[in-house]
């Protein structure tokens, strides 16, 4: 059953539960903090409007700056306005930052523990037409491997807000990252959000399975639960929004409880979330894990919800993944 402490969505399993882009929640979170801080800048490498920073451009043209696309000098001014006491967001898609310009952020914003917030947006499959070229599905595998670096990947466009605010008063470089397609509000102002803790969102009388997600797709782990439960069949669903620094000691006393897992991301099975777990019950608890995300591949341009189908990313694939995962116990 879903924790009724935590106070999810009223609408959490209705047909017309509010649909909303993660971005959304970034620019909503511009806004507060720039009102809230003068030492807020941010910078756009030319997509400001698709980024949602076009409004904190209007309201702080002061504090905004526009570097076109240049993402590699994105990151070096970022830097540099670091060491002038500011508190930079860096924003564009996240094929191009940290795609384009890893180094620079390695170097730069890393090497030098930076004070600097590097907003991915339109990663994983949920870029739809835009195709392969434009969906990231590795980039939290080449951030969560940056000494210094954080990661954290919101759940929806509330969480994406909470995340973004936090941010701001964590010192050092932070990867956030944000999807372009609406999808389901689930979480609510009051839902808790702390970096670097997993929040349990459902939890059987009896579990067999873990199962532990991050982004939006944790919204099918939960439809996937509920599902189970009608077959008698008992999970945990933990939201893992942080990556790095991993919420290790929560993730290995769940894992044990249940004696399996299942890891669900919009990304790429090798180095992301699931990687992260592996690495974790590896040296303390081995035991039987399934990864449920893109399997070594590409995308390609096409509806979103397309693609999420056939890359086997919706509830019936987790729930083939807990089932599979059950009979390896």
């Amino acid at each position: 059953m879903l924790i009724p402490e935590l106070k999810l969505s009223d609408k959490i399993f209705s047909d017309d539960i509010e649909q909303k882009p993660t971005r959304d929640g970034f620019g909503e979170a511009l806004i507060i903090l720039g009102e809230q801080n003068p030492d807020v800048v941010v910078l756009s490498a030319d997509v400001a409007k698709s980024t949602r920073c076009d409004k904190f451009a209007e309201k702080f043209p002061e504090r905004f700056f526009q570097v076109g696309i240049a993402e590699q000098n994105l990151a070096a001014i970022a830097a540099g306005l670091d060491v002038s006491g500011k508190i930079p967001f860096i924003s564009t898609y996240a094929v191009f930052s940290p795609g384009r310009n890893w180094e620079q952020i390695r170097t730069t914003i890393c090497y030098n523990d930076a004070n600097v917030k590097i907003a991915g947006h339109h990663a994983g499959l949920l870029t739809g037409y835009d195709g392969a070229t434009h969906q990231a599905l590795e980039d939290i595998a080449l951030m969560r491997v940056l000494p210094n670096m954080k990661v954290i990947v919101p759940a929806d466009a509330i969480e994406a807000k909470k995340a973004t605010i936090a941010s701001a008063q964590i010192q050092g470089p932070i990867y956030l990252r944000f999807s372009r397609e609406k999808t389901p509000v689930f979480t609510s102002e009051e839902t808790p959000f702390i970096p670097g803790k997993a929040e349990i969102f459902w939890e059987s009388k009896k579990p067999q399975v873990l199962i532990i997600g991050c982004g939006p797709v944790l919204y099918n782990a939960l439809l996937a639960a509920k599902e189970l439960e009608k077959e008698k069949i008992g999970t945990i669903v933990l939201n893992n929004h942080t990556i790095k620094p991993f919420d290790e000691k929560k993730i290995i006393e769940l894992a044990k409880k249940c004696g399996a897992v299942v890891t669900i991301e919009e990304h790429n099975i090798l180095g992301g979330l699931g990687g992260a777990v592996a690495e974790t019950l590896a040296k303390n608890c081995p035991l039987p894990i399934e990864f449920v995300g893109t399997k070594d591949t590409f995308g390609e341009s096409g509806k979103s919800e397309d693609l999420i189908k056939k890359y086997g990313l919706v509830p019936e694939n987790i729930k083939e993944a807990v089932k599979k995962v059950i009979k390896r116990k």
